[in-house]
């Protein structure tokens, strides 16, 4: 098994290369380490290999490192939240990668002791597997969280479809893309909305060449393991 700093710098490689090839600066894009497989262990390797943002959507596990970890680290909820977990968990992260509906959203309003930085989630493939607000729905959506001052959308996400045709990857990337620039031209203040985080360990150098900003990566930086 290779040590993450070895996956690391093959990933800043990637990185680089995908970034370069569209005139991009690496460094507007995040790495976040999907940590939610892997142990406490491991994942204070990828701290001290000097990865800063850490992914989690398991609220035990998370819970249980960030107790290890705390602040050497930025803290991203990346999973689907239940709304009777808000409480557990919405004032000990800086981002959440899965805003998809207003009862979340009333829930956070409700628990948030400072604002959340939100990523909203956007089925663009319309998987009926997959969560997310529908494309169609994505400007009406932002635009009733306005109703909840605890809340700043930062961004959007998506999951691509498991699939190694790079035309359909890069359809949905570029279509969250188009979204992200729509709900950024509304001009709304709770929605400034200039990230996307998209893209994770078999496509993110297509996401990279797409716009994302952030790259959800797991298996290929710290691995699936136990």
């Amino acid at each position: 098994m290779n040590t993450v700093q070895e996956n690391l710098k093959q990933i800043q490689q990637d990185i680089n290369a995908a970034a370069a090839k569209t005139g991009r600066n690496s460094e507007d894009i995040t790495l976040l380490a999907v940590t939610k497989y892997v142990t406490i262990e491991r994942t204070e390797e990828a701290v001290d290999a000097g990865i800063v943002d850490l992914g989690e959507n398991r609220i035990e596990g998370f819970l249980e490192k960030q107790a290890v970890i705390g602040e050497k680290a930025v803290w991203h909820f990346i999973g689907s939240l239940q709304t009777r977990k808000v409480k557990d968990v919405i004032n000990q992260v800086e981002y959440l990668h899965a805003l998809d509906r207003l009862s979340l959203a009333k829930e956070i309003q409700k628990r948030a002791a400072k604002k959340i930085k939100c990523f909203v989630q956007i089925n663009v493939s319309g998987e009926v597997t997959k969560s997310g607000v529908s494309p169609d729905e994505t400007l009406a959506f932002i635009q009733q969280l306005a109703e909840f001052p605890a809340i700043e959308v930062v961004g959007l996400m998506t999951m691509a479809p498991n699939t190694e045709k790079e035309d359909v990857l890069r359809s949905v990337f570029s279509g969250l893309r188009q979204l992200r620039d729509e709900v950024k031209a509304a001009g709304m203040l709770h929605a400034p909305c200039t990230f996307l985080s998209m893209g994770m360990s078999n496509d993110y150098t297509i996401a990279i060449e797409e716009g994302a900003t952030h790259i959800r990566v797991g298996s290929a930086l710290v691995g699936p393991y136990k």
